[in-house]
Protein backbone atom coordinates (compact mmCIF):
# COMPACT_ATOMS: atom_id res chain seq x y z
CA UNK A 1 0.00 0.00 0.00
CA UNK A 2 1.34 3.33 -0.84
CA UNK A 3 1.81 5.84 1.86
CA UNK A 4 0.80 9.35 1.65
CA UNK A 5 2.41 13.01 3.01
CA UNK A 6 0.24 15.03 5.19
CA UNK A 7 0.51 17.42 2.43
CA UNK A 8 -1.19 15.09 -0.07
CA UNK A 9 -4.09 13.53 2.67
CA UNK A 10 -5.28 17.02 3.58
CA UNK A 11 -6.82 17.16 0.14
CA UNK A 12 -8.11 13.70 -0.02
CA UNK A 13 -11.31 13.27 -0.14
CA UNK A 14 -13.45 10.84 3.12
CA UNK A 15 -14.57 8.12 2.12
CA UNK A 16 -17.85 7.92 0.15
CA UNK A 17 -21.57 7.50 1.48
CA UNK A 18 -23.67 6.20 0.29
CA UNK A 19 -27.59 6.30 0.56
CA UNK A 20 -30.89 4.08 -1.13
CA UNK A 21 -29.52 1.58 -3.74
CA UNK A 22 -30.97 3.58 -6.85
CA UNK A 23 -30.23 6.82 -5.66
CA UNK A 24 -27.21 8.98 -6.47
CA UNK A 25 -24.71 7.28 -4.95
CA UNK A 26 -22.55 10.81 -3.45
CA UNK A 27 -23.39 13.38 -1.59
CA UNK A 28 -20.74 16.33 -2.44
CA UNK A 29 -22.57 18.47 0.60
CA UNK A 30 -20.74 16.62 2.99
CA UNK A 31 -17.51 15.78 1.00
CA UNK A 32 -17.70 19.38 0.65
CA UNK A 33 -18.17 20.20 4.56
CA UNK A 34 -15.40 17.19 5.67
CA UNK A 35 -12.91 18.52 3.27
CA UNK A 36 -13.28 22.12 4.91
CA UNK A 37 -12.90 20.54 8.07
CA UNK A 38 -9.68 18.44 7.50
CA UNK A 39 -8.68 21.94 6.26
CA UNK A 40 -9.51 24.07 9.15
CA UNK A 41 -8.28 21.19 11.32
CA UNK A 42 -4.60 21.59 10.01
CA UNK A 43 -3.35 24.67 12.19
CA UNK A 44 -1.91 26.52 9.16
CA UNK A 45 -3.43 29.77 9.55
CA UNK A 46 -4.90 30.13 6.06
CA UNK A 47 -7.78 30.13 4.63
CA UNK A 48 -8.78 30.30 0.98
CA UNK A 49 -11.88 32.25 -1.61
CA UNK A 50 -14.17 29.60 -2.83
CA UNK A 51 -13.24 30.29 -6.59
CA UNK A 52 -15.29 27.99 -8.82
CA UNK A 53 -19.48 28.09 -8.65
CA UNK A 54 -21.96 26.10 -11.07
CA UNK A 55 -24.17 28.41 -11.50
CA UNK A 56 -21.69 31.34 -12.95
CA UNK A 57 -19.51 27.86 -14.85
CA UNK A 58 -23.14 27.35 -16.38
CA UNK A 59 -24.77 29.72 -18.95
CA UNK A 60 -27.93 30.83 -17.50
CA UNK A 61 -31.19 29.04 -18.54
CA UNK A 62 -34.80 29.75 -18.37
CA UNK A 63 -37.73 28.45 -19.42
CA UNK A 64 -41.13 28.90 -18.57
CA UNK A 65 -42.45 25.13 -18.75
CA UNK A 66 -40.31 22.39 -18.50
CA UNK A 67 -42.45 19.90 -20.58
CA UNK A 68 -39.85 17.12 -20.40
CA UNK A 69 -40.63 16.57 -16.92
CA UNK A 70 -43.96 15.84 -17.57
CA UNK A 71 -43.46 13.66 -20.83
CA UNK A 72 -41.31 11.69 -18.17
CA UNK A 73 -44.10 10.91 -16.66
CA UNK A 74 -46.29 9.69 -19.70
CA UNK A 75 -42.92 7.37 -20.48
CA UNK A 76 -43.08 5.53 -17.36
CA UNK A 77 -46.52 4.52 -17.60
CA UNK A 78 -46.25 3.39 -21.11
CA UNK A 79 -44.67 -0.24 -21.95
CA UNK A 80 -41.48 0.49 -23.85
CA UNK A 81 -38.62 -0.22 -22.20
CA UNK A 82 -35.86 1.63 -23.90
CA UNK A 83 -37.64 4.84 -23.58
CA UNK A 84 -38.11 4.27 -20.03
CA UNK A 85 -34.17 3.34 -19.91
CA UNK A 86 -33.41 6.60 -21.67
CA UNK A 87 -35.62 8.36 -19.07
CA UNK A 88 -33.80 6.96 -16.25
CA UNK A 89 -30.25 7.06 -17.76
CA UNK A 90 -30.51 10.67 -18.53
CA UNK A 91 -32.77 12.12 -15.38
CA UNK A 92 -33.90 15.29 -16.28
CA UNK A 93 -36.36 15.37 -13.32
CA UNK A 94 -35.83 16.63 -9.49
CA UNK A 95 -37.37 13.80 -7.48
CA UNK A 96 -34.61 11.16 -7.62
CA UNK A 97 -37.00 8.52 -6.37
CA UNK A 98 -39.48 8.93 -9.82
CA UNK A 99 -38.12 6.51 -11.43
CA UNK A 100 -38.26 4.24 -8.88
CA UNK A 101 -41.26 4.89 -7.28
CA UNK A 102 -42.97 5.05 -10.87
CA UNK A 103 -41.55 1.43 -11.65
CA UNK A 104 -42.52 -0.08 -8.36
CA UNK A 105 -46.44 1.35 -9.04
CA UNK A 106 -46.39 -1.11 -12.42
CA UNK A 107 -47.40 -4.53 -12.37
CA UNK A 108 -45.41 -7.73 -11.20
CA UNK A 109 -45.62 -8.74 -15.42
CA UNK A 110 -44.62 -5.03 -16.55
CA UNK A 111 -41.61 -5.28 -14.57
CA UNK A 112 -40.58 -8.68 -15.57
CA UNK A 113 -41.25 -8.42 -19.32
CA UNK A 114 -39.10 -4.70 -18.67
CA UNK A 115 -36.31 -6.73 -17.27
CA UNK A 116 -36.32 -9.64 -19.91
CA UNK A 117 -35.52 -6.82 -22.18
CA UNK A 118 -32.67 -5.52 -20.85
CA UNK A 119 -31.17 -8.96 -19.71
CA UNK A 120 -28.97 -11.96 -21.72
CA UNK A 121 -31.08 -15.44 -21.73
CA UNK A 122 -28.72 -17.01 -19.31
CA UNK A 123 -29.71 -14.25 -16.85
CA UNK A 124 -33.50 -15.39 -16.35
CA UNK A 125 -33.33 -17.65 -14.56
CA UNK A 126 -31.05 -15.55 -11.82
CA UNK A 127 -33.09 -12.96 -12.36
CA UNK A 128 -36.45 -15.25 -11.82
CA UNK A 129 -35.34 -14.96 -8.14
CA UNK A 130 -35.43 -11.61 -7.35
CA UNK A 131 -38.41 -9.88 -5.16
CA UNK A 132 -41.07 -7.45 -7.09
CA UNK A 133 -38.87 -4.39 -5.68
CA UNK A 134 -35.56 -6.25 -6.41
CA UNK A 135 -36.70 -6.28 -9.83
CA UNK A 136 -36.74 -2.86 -10.22
CA UNK A 137 -33.43 -2.00 -8.77
CA UNK A 138 -32.11 -4.01 -11.23
CA UNK A 139 -33.82 -2.21 -13.92
CA UNK A 140 -32.65 1.29 -12.48
CA UNK A 141 -29.25 -0.33 -12.29
CA UNK A 142 -28.98 -1.60 -15.71
CA UNK A 143 -30.22 2.10 -17.00
CA UNK A 144 -28.64 4.49 -14.73
CA UNK A 145 -25.03 5.91 -16.05
CA UNK A 146 -21.99 4.55 -13.61
CA UNK A 147 -21.88 5.40 -9.94
CA UNK A 148 -20.27 8.26 -8.90
CA UNK A 149 -16.59 7.15 -8.41
CA UNK A 150 -14.55 10.68 -6.37
CA UNK A 151 -10.96 10.52 -8.13
CA UNK A 152 -8.76 13.16 -6.55
CA UNK A 153 -6.72 15.71 -8.20
CA UNK A 154 -2.75 14.06 -8.30
CA UNK A 155 -0.31 16.60 -10.05
CA UNK A 156 1.36 18.30 -7.57
CA UNK A 157 3.96 20.89 -8.32
CA UNK A 158 7.79 19.63 -8.81
CA UNK A 159 10.82 20.59 -7.09
CA UNK A 160 11.96 24.04 -7.00
CA UNK A 161 14.78 24.20 -9.60
CA UNK A 162 16.46 26.33 -12.47
CA UNK A 163 15.96 23.81 -15.06
CA UNK A 164 12.01 23.45 -14.30
CA UNK A 165 10.30 23.88 -18.16
CA UNK A 166 6.94 26.74 -17.99
CA UNK A 167 5.58 24.53 -20.81
CA UNK A 168 6.08 21.13 -19.46
CA UNK A 169 4.25 22.54 -16.27
CA UNK A 170 1.46 23.78 -18.72
CA UNK A 171 1.10 20.71 -20.48
CA UNK A 172 1.22 18.36 -17.06
CA UNK A 173 -1.49 20.78 -15.43
CA UNK A 174 -3.99 20.89 -18.91
CA UNK A 175 -3.43 16.97 -18.80
CA UNK A 176 -4.70 16.27 -15.38
CA UNK A 177 -7.80 19.00 -15.96
CA UNK A 178 -8.27 16.54 -19.18
CA UNK A 179 -8.31 13.49 -17.15
CA UNK A 180 -11.22 15.05 -14.38
CA UNK A 181 -12.66 16.18 -17.27
CA UNK A 182 -13.06 12.22 -18.66
CA UNK A 183 -14.68 11.47 -15.49
CA UNK A 184 -18.08 13.30 -16.39
CA UNK A 185 -20.76 11.68 -18.20
CA UNK A 186 -22.13 13.84 -20.70
CA UNK A 187 -25.62 12.92 -19.11
CA UNK A 188 -24.42 15.08 -16.32
CA UNK A 189 -23.28 17.53 -18.58
CA UNK A 190 -27.22 17.33 -19.47
CA UNK A 191 -28.48 17.89 -16.16
CA UNK A 192 -25.83 20.51 -15.00
CA UNK A 193 -27.04 22.48 -18.23
CA UNK A 194 -30.46 22.31 -17.34
CA UNK A 195 -30.27 23.09 -13.95
CA UNK A 196 -30.53 19.59 -11.72
CA UNK A 197 -28.02 18.80 -9.77
CA UNK A 198 -24.65 17.04 -11.25
CA UNK A 199 -22.43 15.99 -8.71
CA UNK A 200 -19.98 14.58 -11.60
CA UNK A 201 -19.47 18.33 -12.68
CA UNK A 202 -19.19 20.09 -9.13
CA UNK A 203 -16.12 17.31 -7.99
CA UNK A 204 -14.52 18.35 -11.10
CA UNK A 205 -14.39 22.44 -9.91
CA UNK A 206 -13.76 21.23 -6.73
CA UNK A 207 -10.51 19.29 -7.84
CA UNK A 208 -9.67 22.07 -9.63
CA UNK A 209 -10.26 24.52 -6.37
CA UNK A 210 -7.70 21.90 -4.74
CA UNK A 211 -5.35 23.24 -7.45
CA UNK A 212 -5.98 26.62 -6.55
CA UNK A 213 -4.78 25.96 -2.96
CA UNK A 214 -1.95 23.46 -3.86
CA UNK A 215 -0.46 25.90 -5.88
CA UNK A 216 -0.83 28.87 -2.90
CA UNK A 217 0.67 26.69 -0.84
CA UNK A 218 3.31 25.99 -2.88
CA UNK A 219 4.59 29.95 -4.26
CA UNK A 220 3.90 30.77 -0.56
CA UNK A 221 6.90 28.08 0.43
CA UNK A 222 9.31 28.86 -2.32
CA UNK A 223 8.01 32.44 -3.78
CA UNK A 224 11.16 32.18 -6.60
CA UNK A 225 8.92 29.75 -8.80
CA UNK A 226 6.99 32.93 -8.81
CA UNK A 227 8.34 33.65 -11.83
CA UNK A 228 7.96 30.85 -13.92
CA UNK A 229 4.20 29.95 -12.56
CA UNK A 230 3.63 33.36 -14.55
CA UNK A 231 5.39 31.98 -17.45
CA UNK A 232 3.08 28.75 -17.26
CA UNK A 233 0.05 30.90 -16.97
CA UNK A 234 0.67 32.08 -20.41
CA UNK A 235 0.75 28.55 -21.95
CA UNK A 236 -2.26 27.54 -20.14
CA UNK A 237 -4.25 30.48 -21.77
CA UNK A 238 -5.43 28.34 -24.49
CA UNK A 239 -5.73 25.35 -22.49
CA UNK A 240 -8.26 23.93 -19.52
CA UNK A 241 -9.70 27.37 -18.49
CA UNK A 242 -10.91 26.32 -15.42
CA UNK A 243 -6.48 25.25 -14.73
CA UNK A 244 -5.73 28.47 -15.84
CA UNK A 245 -8.27 30.53 -13.60
CA UNK A 246 -6.69 28.64 -10.53
CA UNK A 247 -3.13 29.55 -11.51
CA UNK A 248 -4.39 33.12 -12.04
CA UNK A 249 -6.40 33.39 -9.06
CA UNK A 250 -3.12 31.79 -7.12
CA UNK A 251 -1.10 34.37 -9.01
CA UNK A 252 -2.95 37.35 -8.09
CA UNK A 253 -3.29 36.28 -4.04
CA UNK A 254 0.72 36.18 -4.16
CA UNK A 255 2.02 39.03 -6.44
CA UNK A 256 0.78 41.96 -4.99
CA UNK A 257 0.89 44.27 -7.25
CA UNK A 258 2.37 44.14 -11.00
CA UNK A 259 -0.51 41.57 -12.20
CA UNK A 260 -1.33 43.78 -15.70
CA UNK A 261 0.32 41.12 -17.54
CA UNK A 262 -2.07 38.23 -16.58
CA UNK A 263 -5.12 37.00 -18.64
CA UNK A 264 -8.35 37.18 -16.07
CA UNK A 265 -11.02 34.93 -17.86
CA UNK A 266 -14.40 36.20 -17.83
CA UNK A 267 -16.43 33.45 -19.46
CA UNK A 268 -18.57 30.55 -18.03
CA UNK A 269 -16.41 27.29 -18.31
CA UNK A 270 -18.87 25.08 -19.61
CA UNK A 271 -20.21 27.07 -21.99
CA UNK A 272 -19.06 25.21 -25.13
CA UNK A 273 -20.58 22.12 -23.74
CA UNK A 274 -24.02 23.29 -21.83
CA UNK A 275 -24.58 26.65 -24.46
CA UNK A 276 -25.21 24.09 -27.44
CA UNK A 277 -27.07 21.54 -25.17
CA UNK A 278 -29.65 24.40 -23.62
CA UNK A 279 -29.87 25.63 -27.20
CA UNK A 280 -30.90 22.04 -28.11
CA UNK A 281 -34.43 22.22 -25.46
CA UNK A 282 -35.18 25.70 -26.39
CA UNK A 283 -35.43 25.05 -30.04
CA UNK A 284 -37.57 21.43 -29.44
CA UNK A 285 -40.51 22.59 -27.77
CA UNK A 286 -41.62 19.05 -26.76
CA UNK A 287 -41.04 15.54 -27.76
CA UNK A 288 -39.32 13.87 -24.82
CA UNK A 289 -38.87 10.41 -26.62
CA UNK A 290 -37.47 12.32 -29.54
CA UNK A 291 -35.36 14.46 -27.56
CA UNK A 292 -33.40 11.66 -25.70
CA UNK A 293 -32.82 9.72 -28.64
CA UNK A 294 -30.88 12.54 -29.93
CA UNK A 295 -28.86 13.18 -26.61
CA UNK A 296 -28.29 9.03 -26.77
CA UNK A 297 -26.55 9.61 -30.01
CA UNK A 298 -24.73 12.96 -28.68
CA UNK A 299 -23.39 10.71 -26.13
CA UNK A 300 -21.50 8.95 -28.34
CA UNK A 301 -20.18 11.96 -30.31
CA UNK A 302 -19.08 13.90 -26.88
CA UNK A 303 -17.08 10.69 -26.35
CA UNK A 304 -15.42 10.06 -29.42
CA UNK A 305 -14.38 14.15 -29.31
CA UNK A 306 -13.57 14.56 -25.83
CA UNK A 307 -12.84 11.53 -23.98
CA UNK A 308 -10.90 9.33 -26.49
CA UNK A 309 -9.49 12.04 -27.85
CA UNK A 310 -5.81 12.87 -27.34
CA UNK A 311 -6.22 16.60 -26.50
CA UNK A 312 -9.21 18.62 -25.15
CA UNK A 313 -10.70 21.61 -27.26
CA UNK A 314 -12.23 23.51 -24.29
CA UNK A 315 -13.57 26.58 -26.48
CA UNK A 316 -15.57 25.27 -30.00
CA UNK A 317 -18.66 24.59 -28.96
CA UNK A 318 -20.04 21.15 -29.27
CA UNK A 319 -21.69 20.11 -32.40
CA UNK A 320 -25.28 19.02 -32.09
CA UNK A 321 -26.57 18.70 -35.12
CA UNK A 322 -27.41 15.57 -36.62
CA UNK A 323 -29.00 16.59 -39.63
CA UNK A 324 -28.96 12.25 -40.35
CA UNK A 325 -31.24 11.54 -37.04
CA UNK A 326 -33.41 14.52 -37.90
CA UNK A 327 -34.73 13.20 -40.94
CA UNK A 328 -35.35 9.66 -39.46
CA UNK A 329 -37.08 11.32 -36.44
CA UNK A 330 -39.19 12.84 -39.18
CA UNK A 331 -39.37 9.88 -41.64
CA UNK A 332 -42.48 7.87 -41.67
CA UNK A 333 -40.82 4.94 -43.61
CA UNK A 334 -37.60 3.63 -44.45
CA UNK A 335 -38.69 4.43 -48.08
CA UNK A 336 -39.47 7.99 -46.63
CA UNK A 337 -36.15 8.34 -45.18
CA UNK A 338 -34.56 7.64 -48.47
CA UNK A 339 -36.63 10.30 -50.52
CA UNK A 340 -35.22 12.60 -47.97
CA UNK A 341 -32.04 11.45 -48.61
CA UNK A 342 -32.12 12.10 -52.18
CA UNK A 343 -33.90 15.25 -52.09
CA UNK A 344 -30.41 16.38 -49.87
CA UNK A 345 -28.18 14.75 -52.19
CA UNK A 346 -30.14 16.22 -55.49
CA UNK A 347 -29.35 19.46 -54.07
CA UNK A 348 -26.17 19.20 -52.76
CA UNK A 349 -24.78 18.01 -55.90
CA UNK A 350 -26.48 20.60 -58.25
CA UNK A 351 -23.15 22.52 -57.13
CA UNK A 352 -21.12 20.12 -59.12
CA UNK A 353 -20.12 20.69 -62.49
CA UNK A 354 -17.90 18.88 -64.94
CA UNK A 355 -14.65 21.14 -64.03
CA UNK A 356 -15.53 20.61 -60.15
CA UNK A 357 -15.04 16.96 -60.94
CA UNK A 358 -12.13 16.82 -63.42
CA UNK A 359 -10.11 20.05 -60.51
CA UNK A 360 -11.17 18.03 -57.70
CA UNK A 361 -12.11 21.90 -56.35
CA UNK A 362 -13.60 22.66 -53.22
CA UNK A 363 -16.86 21.34 -54.35
CA UNK A 364 -15.52 17.93 -54.30
CA UNK A 365 -13.99 18.78 -50.97
CA UNK A 366 -16.96 20.02 -49.82
CA UNK A 367 -19.03 16.52 -51.48
CA UNK A 368 -16.54 13.77 -49.74
CA UNK A 369 -16.50 15.79 -46.52
CA UNK A 370 -20.43 15.29 -46.33
CA UNK A 371 -20.17 12.05 -46.89
CA UNK A 372 -17.72 11.42 -44.40
CA UNK A 373 -19.47 13.37 -41.76
CA UNK A 374 -23.17 11.19 -43.02
CA UNK A 375 -20.91 7.79 -42.90
CA UNK A 376 -20.28 9.21 -39.14
CA UNK A 377 -23.48 10.01 -38.07
CA UNK A 378 -25.10 6.66 -39.03
CA UNK A 379 -22.40 4.89 -36.91
CA UNK A 380 -23.23 7.03 -33.95
CA UNK A 381 -26.99 6.73 -34.12
CA UNK A 382 -26.58 2.67 -34.29
CA UNK A 383 -24.39 2.45 -31.71
CA UNK A 384 -26.84 4.84 -29.26
CA UNK A 385 -29.69 3.22 -30.96
CA UNK A 386 -29.41 -0.50 -32.05
CA UNK A 387 -33.09 -0.68 -33.05
CA UNK A 388 -32.52 1.92 -36.34
CA UNK A 389 -30.41 -0.92 -38.12
CA UNK A 390 -33.22 -2.46 -39.62
CA UNK A 391 -34.72 0.41 -40.75
CA UNK A 392 -31.38 1.67 -42.56
CA UNK A 393 -31.10 -1.91 -44.27
CA UNK A 394 -34.66 -1.22 -45.98
CA UNK A 395 -33.41 2.22 -46.35
CA UNK A 396 -30.20 0.55 -48.46
CA UNK A 397 -32.69 -1.40 -50.28
CA UNK A 398 -34.79 1.98 -51.65
CA UNK A 399 -31.38 3.90 -52.40
CA UNK A 400 -30.56 0.65 -54.47
CA UNK A 401 -33.61 1.29 -56.28
CA UNK A 402 -33.26 5.33 -56.33
CA UNK A 403 -29.40 4.90 -58.02
CA UNK A 404 -28.60 7.32 -54.74
CA UNK A 405 -25.01 5.21 -54.76
CA UNK A 406 -23.53 8.70 -51.98
CA UNK A 407 -26.10 7.92 -49.55
CA UNK A 408 -26.05 4.28 -50.49
CA UNK A 409 -22.48 3.89 -49.24
CA UNK A 410 -22.36 6.04 -46.28
CA UNK A 411 -25.03 3.79 -44.68
CA UNK A 412 -23.13 0.57 -45.76
CA UNK A 413 -19.82 2.56 -44.30
CA UNK A 414 -21.68 3.45 -41.08
CA UNK A 415 -22.93 -0.26 -40.62
CA UNK A 416 -19.71 -1.51 -40.77
CA UNK A 417 -18.30 0.10 -38.82
CA UNK A 418 -20.82 -0.55 -36.05
CA UNK A 419 -20.31 -4.33 -36.76
CA UNK A 420 -16.52 -3.53 -36.32
CA UNK A 421 -16.97 -1.84 -32.85
CA UNK A 422 -19.13 -3.91 -31.64
CA UNK A 423 -18.06 -7.43 -32.29
CA UNK A 424 -17.59 -9.50 -29.47
CA UNK A 425 -15.33 -12.34 -29.59
CA UNK A 426 -18.49 -15.06 -29.23
CA UNK A 427 -20.24 -13.47 -32.13
CA UNK A 428 -17.11 -13.66 -34.65
CA UNK A 429 -16.54 -16.86 -37.02
CA UNK A 430 -12.39 -17.56 -36.89
CA UNK A 431 -11.34 -20.03 -39.31
CA UNK A 432 -7.50 -19.94 -39.01
CA UNK A 433 -6.39 -17.00 -39.14
CA UNK A 434 -9.64 -14.94 -40.28
CA UNK A 435 -12.52 -13.11 -38.37
CA UNK A 436 -15.47 -13.28 -39.84
CA UNK A 437 -17.75 -9.94 -38.90
CA UNK A 438 -21.67 -10.17 -38.92
CA UNK A 439 -23.41 -8.60 -41.47
CA UNK A 440 -25.70 -6.32 -41.31
CA UNK A 441 -26.28 -5.78 -45.21
CA UNK A 442 -27.19 -7.93 -48.14
CA UNK A 443 -24.79 -9.70 -50.08
CA UNK A 444 -25.78 -8.82 -53.16
CA UNK A 445 -25.55 -4.83 -51.57
CA UNK A 446 -22.03 -5.50 -50.23
CA UNK A 447 -20.93 -7.43 -53.74
CA UNK A 448 -22.10 -4.02 -55.59
CA UNK A 449 -20.19 -2.14 -53.42
CA UNK A 450 -16.89 -4.06 -52.08
CA UNK A 451 -14.05 -1.92 -51.88
CA UNK A 452 -11.92 -4.59 -54.45
CA UNK A 453 -10.11 -3.03 -57.08
CA UNK A 454 -11.10 0.24 -55.96
CA UNK A 455 -14.96 -0.63 -56.19
CA UNK A 456 -14.87 -2.06 -59.60
CA UNK A 457 -17.70 -4.03 -59.25
CA UNK A 458 -19.73 -0.30 -58.57
CA UNK A 459 -18.31 1.37 -61.48
CA UNK A 460 -19.53 -1.20 -63.21
CA UNK A 461 -22.69 -1.38 -62.52
CA UNK A 462 -22.89 2.75 -62.73
CA UNK A 463 -21.91 2.41 -66.45
CA UNK A 464 -25.45 0.80 -66.93
CA UNK A 465 -27.26 3.01 -63.97
CA UNK A 466 -26.20 6.22 -63.69
CA UNK A 467 -26.91 8.18 -60.17
CA UNK A 468 -26.07 10.37 -57.67
CA UNK A 469 -22.27 8.95 -57.98
CA UNK A 470 -20.02 7.18 -54.89
CA UNK A 471 -17.17 9.88 -55.76
CA UNK A 472 -14.69 8.24 -53.85
CA UNK A 473 -14.31 5.27 -56.23
CA UNK A 474 -14.62 8.13 -59.06
CA UNK A 475 -12.62 10.58 -58.21
CA UNK A 476 -9.58 7.77 -57.43
CA UNK A 477 -10.31 6.21 -61.26
CA UNK A 478 -10.18 9.63 -62.45
CA UNK A 479 -6.35 9.95 -60.94
CA UNK A 480 -5.57 6.44 -62.46
CA UNK A 481 -7.02 6.41 -66.07
CA UNK A 482 -7.48 10.02 -66.49
CA UNK A 483 -11.18 12.08 -67.74
CA UNK A 484 -12.88 9.75 -69.84
CA UNK A 485 -13.57 7.47 -67.05
CA UNK A 486 -15.96 10.16 -65.53
CA UNK A 487 -17.86 10.30 -68.52
CA UNK A 488 -20.83 8.12 -66.81
CA UNK A 489 -20.92 10.92 -63.87
CA UNK A 490 -20.61 13.55 -66.50
CA UNK A 491 -23.79 12.26 -68.34
CA UNK A 492 -25.74 11.77 -65.28
CA UNK A 493 -24.84 15.48 -64.33
CA UNK A 494 -25.82 16.89 -67.60
CA UNK A 495 -29.06 14.90 -67.31
CA UNK A 496 -29.99 16.72 -64.21
CA UNK A 497 -29.09 20.54 -64.85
Amino acid sequence: MQSTSPEESAFEPPPQTFSTPGDRQYSLQKVTMSAQSSLTALDWGYSYPLIFHLNLEIPAFFVSYRWWEDEATTVFWAFDIQEIRRVIQFGLFRDENFPRTSLCARTVDAIDNFLIALSEPHEYQLLGNLSHIQRVEEILRRSSISPFQPIPWSWLPPQSSPTLDAREIAAAIEAESHFHFRQIAFEEFVRAALGYKAIFVEWFLQQHAALYIILQDHLGAYPEDIPLYTEVEKHLRSRSPFAHRALVQCLLAVRRGGNRDISKPNTAGFEFIAGPIQALFKDQPGGLTAMLKILSVLAIRFRRQYIHAPTMDWKTPFETSIPFLDDYLQSTSPTDLARSMRGLDEHNFAELTRQSLIAEDAIVGKLLLQWRKLSISIWECCAALPDLIPYLQECAQSLVATRNYHSLAAIMKGLHTYTILTTRPASTTAQGNVITLETLIPQEMISLMSSAENFAAYRQHYQKFPGIPFLIAHTRDHKENGESVLQPVFQYLQSNK
